[in-house]
């Protein structure tokens, strides 16, 4: 598995987690560190073997971390490059797409093989805060600071829906199963229906919410400025358990290594989650401890030394075993973006 940070100091941050053979512990080893932007980061996607950055220079970085190196820059927005998120069809293994959203109201439109600028969308008056790829890769959400809710058909590569909140919201994601959506407002979360973005249920945690991700069982993880990170139920609407003090400061990302393409080639690993922090840490968990009320205690960490502001993971695997044999086996499906675009 491999882990990427990015940081308030421009530097991007490489982990790759594995499991020590004499003892079987698990170990954060960094592969690589380096100022790949001008100023700094603030989203991370991974898929594969595959990492993007975006940051406050208005450019996204592209990574190959088998090779722990840049290969590349996108330069097709005009401002901050606020959220990231890849598209990788399970019968391909590789992602297909790549969409980014920055603070100018844009969304862009990539094709990861290679990387191609497809299509740019007007999605939000306003500077995009979120954006989450439904599974099918065919739609996307976006959240602005204009307090709306946008929703971009990925295959026309326009805005089909969009509406106003009263509120900003922060972050947005789909679960696993696309069947639901959540929103962050400050330290309220609320749980909608995708079919038509009804609200079923609202959280309250207290206090602001700075990252959340979606787990199996209709779980989802959040942290923020309490410091610990939080797994509520999204069925019942209450809080399965809790990670009191994960950090010393605001925790700033969470990577739910359980379930999708972990939980398919690590099953003996289903239960860990990663976090990382404002204080510079970055700390691998086993879930099952707390859900055991048992004391807390970090599987594995890494300091940086430096103020992260977001996380993503990914399992680790060469290129040559996540790339089709045939370049072209991606434009056999349906939804294919490229084509359509």
């Amino acid at each position: 598995m491999s882990l990427v940070a990015g940081s308030y100091e421009r530097f991007i941050w490489g982990f790759k987690l594995k499991t020590l053979k004499k003892s079987q512990e698990l170990t954060l080893t960094p592969i690589f560190s380096f100022p790949s932007h001008l100023s700094a980061i603030k989203s991370v996607a991974v898929s594969g073997t595959v990492a993007a950055s975006g940051g406050s220079d208005d450019s996204v970085k592209i990574y190959d971390l088998a090779a722990c190196t840049e290969i590349g820059s996108l330069a097709d927005h005009s401002a901050t490059v606020t959220a990231l998120s890849f598209y990788t069809p399970p019968s391909i293994g590789f992602p297909r797409n790549l969409i980014t959203a920055s603070e100018d109201g844009a969304v862009c439109i990539y094709d990861a093989d290679p990387f191609v600028h497809l299509k740019t969308i007007k999605a939000h008056k306003k500077g995009i805060n979120d954006l989450s790829v439904h599974p099918s890769g065919k739609l996307a959400l976006t959240v602005g600071r204009d307090a709306c809710l946008s929703m971009m058909n990925l295959v026309r590569g326009r805005r089909s829906f969009y509406c106003r909140m009263g509120k900003e919201a922060s972050i947005v994601r789909y679960n696993f199963s696309g069947d639901k959506f959540f929103m962050v407002t400050d330290e309220k979360i609320s749980v909608h229906e995708s079919e038509d973005a009804r609200l079923s249920l609202e959280l309250d945690s207290q206090k602001k919410v700075l990252c959340a991700s979606p787990g199996m069982g209709g779980l989802l993880f959040t942290g923020g400025e309490d410091r610990g990170i939080k797994a509520w139920d999204t069925s019942s609407g209450k809080m399965a358990y809790c990670i009191e003090d994960a950090h010393s400061a605001r925790v700033k990302g969470i990577v739910v290594l359980t379930g999708g393409e972990t939980a398919a080639e690590d099953d003996d690993l289903p239960y860990l989650i990663a976090s990382a922090s404002s204080d510079g840490v970055v700390r691998v968990w086993d879930v099952r401890m707390t859900a055991n009320n048992e004391k807390s205690t970090p599987l594995a960490e890494a300091s940086t030394k430096s103020r992260l502001t977001c996380l993503a993971g990914s399992t680790l695997k060469s290129l040559k075993q996540t790339r089709p044999k045939n370049s072209d086996a991606k434009n056999d499906e349906d939804d294919a973006m490229v084509e359509d675009l």
